[in-house]
C-alpha cells in the first residue's frame, strides 16, 4: 500500500476533509534516525499532519517548517515539507520509550511542556512564522489548537503511528477536518457525530487506503485531489558546501591545516559529503575574488 494524501469536501461543500496515509514514510524516518516507539511515535505524528500541511501550499518554490520545542526526553522535533509530498523530519533525542499508567506510548509525556512553531518559507526569501503553546504534546491537539489560533479555522487532527514489536512501523497517518463558514448548527452536529465514532487513525491505515478512509467519514463525501507523498531529503553537496561558505577564512584555513579536509553530514538522512583541501581551499579563493 503506497502512501498517499487524499483532499477532499464534504456536507455540500461546508467541510473540508484531509486524509494522509504515511506508513511507508515514517518507516524511512525510523530506519533512518533509528527511533525508539515514543521517538517514532512523536516523529511520526508530526511528519504526518506536515504532509499534510505542505500540499496546502501554493506555489511550488514555498516550504513549510514546523519546529515543536519541548522540555522533556524528546528534545525538539523539526519537520520540513513542501506541495509536492515531500516530507522530511527529526528528532533530538530518538532514544525514547515511554508508556504512561495505561500501556499507551506516552508522546505529550516524552515532549513536555514547549511551543510548536509554523513557518511558512515563500517566495523571494520572505517568511512567515506562527507559534503557540503546546496544548498536550500529543499532537494532534497542539496542532487543532494552532489551526484555531493561528489560522482562524476551526479544525478536528487525529494523526496515529502504531508500532511493531520489532520496532518497525505498522501503520501510521492522518486525518485533518476544518470546518468553513459556510457551515451550518447541523453540518457541525454530523461532524461532532463522526469524530465521536472515528477510531484511532492508526488503526483505520492498518488495512485500509487513504481514499477508503476518506470516503467513509461522511455520506457525500467529493475527493477532490490524491497525492503521493514519501520521506525525501532532497539535500545534495552544494548545500553542504554553502554551509561551509558560512565559516570564517580562519575557519577554514584551520580546517585545512588541522583536518585536511572536512566531512559533513546531513542531519534528515545522514548522507555524509567529503570536501577535500582542495576544495576548501577553492571557496576560500572565491571570496578572495569577491
Amino acid at each position: 500500500m503506497s502512501d498517499k494524501i487524499v483532499r477532499a469536501m464534504a456536507l455540500n461543500g461546508n467541510v473540508r476533509i484531509f486524509v494522509a496515509k504515511t506508513t511507508n514514510l515514517v518507516q524511512r524516518a525510523h530506519e533512518l534516525h533509528g527511533t525508539y516507539p515514543a521517538a517514532s511515535a512523536a516523529l511520526g505524528r508530526t511528519l504526518s499532519i506536515g504532509a499534510i500541511m505542505g500540499t496546502t501550499l501554493k506555489n511550488d518554490d514555498e516550504k513549510l517548517v514546523i519546529e515543536i520545542r519541548g522540555d522533556g526526553e524528546l528534545g525538539n522535533i523539526l519537520v520540513n515539507a513542501d506541495n509536492k509530498g515531500f516530507v522530511r523530519g527529526l528528532v533530538s533525542n530518538p532514544y525514547v520509550h515511554k508508556v504512561n499508567s495505561v500501556g499507551k506510548l506516552d508522546v505529550g509525556g516524552s515532549i513536555g511542556k514547549g511551543t510548536l512553531s509554523v513557518t511558512h518559507d515563500v517566495l523571494d526569501g520572505m517568511a512567515f512564522s506562527s507559534q503557540v503553546e503546546l496544548q498536550s504534546g500529543e499532537i494532534g491537539d497542539d496542532f487543532a489548537y494552532y489551526y484555531a489560533q493561528s489560522e482562524q479555522i476551526p479544525s478536528a487532527v487525529s494523526v496515529g503511528v502504531l508500532v511493531n514489536e520489532d520496532l518497525s512501523i505498522k501503520s501510521a497517518g492522518a486525518i485533518l477536518i476544518q470546518v468553513l463558514p459556510s457551515a451550518s448548527e447541523d453540518d457541525i452536529s454530523e461532524i461532532e457525530k463522526t469524530l465521536a465514532k472515528l477510531p484511532p487513525v492508526s488503526n483505520l491505515m492498518v488495512d485500509k487506503e487513504a481514499v477508503e478512509v476518506c470516503a467513509d467519514l461522511f455520506p457525500d463525501v467529493l475527493i477532490l485531489e490524491t497525492t503521493d507523498t514519501q520521506y525525501y531529503c532532497g539535500c545534495n553537496r552544494e548545500q553542504m558546501a554553502d554551509v561551509l561558505r558560512t565559516l570564517s577564512t580562519d575557519e577554514l584555513k584551520e580546517l585545512i591545516a588541522e583536518d585536511k579536509g572536512a566531512v559533513l553530514e546531513c542531519h534528515y538522512c545522514h548522507s555524509k559529503y567529503e570536501f577535500t583541501e582542495d576544495d576548501l581551499n577553492e571557496i576560500v579563493l572565491e571570496r578572495k575574488k569577491n
